[in-house]
């Protein structure tokens, strides 16, 4: 899918991907060996995109939009639980019950979340923020997810500024954890 634009573009490019990435895990059987590696897909998605939204959006939301600490806060929150989750699908495997039922819960909390965003959160900053200033948050919030962390991190900030510090260099630990591992490679 094609990623660029302002930030809503941005973003909402990234809730088809997460979308899709749950179709092809549920079309899959049960203990299937690729289920995992989509898991895996999944997880540095979600983990990229919530960062980026941390270190961006909410920041954005708190600033422009009447309510926005609330909002922001809310988000933050519903962010927290899913890592959570991802953290302990991290320590399954398909054939083990636990995978599917942290994937059914998962993909429910993400689902309310991308209602909550693209149905309250995106029209609110739409109207408080100009075109320009949408157009430049879409590039942070791009430039953001090329270093952000590709696993969870649960006790890891979540808001300005301890996150846009550590996050780059969790992000760079990730990216040679995944390396040495193999994880993310396309087999």
């Amino acid at each position: 899918m094609g990623h660029g634009g302002n930030i809503i573009q941005e973003l909402t490019t990234d809730h088809r991907e997460v979308d899709s990435l749950f179709e092809q895990i549920e079309a899959l059987p049960t203990g299937e060996q690729r289920r995992r590696d989509l898991a895996d897909e999944l997880t540095r998605e979600l983990v990229r995109h919530s960062v980026a939204e941390e270190e961006h959006l909410y920041p954005a939301v708190r600033r422009y939009v009447d309510g926005g600490d609330d909002l922001a806060d809310k988000e933050i929150a519903d962010h927290s639980e899913v890592e959570r989750m991802l953290k302990e699908l991290e320590g399954c495997e398909p054939g083990d019950g636990r995978f599917d039922t942290l994937i059914t819960q998962l993909k429910t909390s993400v689902a309310e979340h991308i209602d909550d965003e693209e149905n309250r959160l995106f029209p609110l900053l739409a109207d408080a923020c100009s075109a320009d200033a949408l157009q430049e948050l879409g590039e942070k919030v791009r430039m953001a997810k090329e270093t952000a962390p590709t696993r969870p991190h649960p006790a890891a900030p979540d808001t300005p500024p301890a996150n846009r510090l550590l996050a780059p260099g969790v992000g760079m630990v990730d990216r040679l954890r995944d390396a040495l591992t193999g994880r993310g490679r396309q087999g």
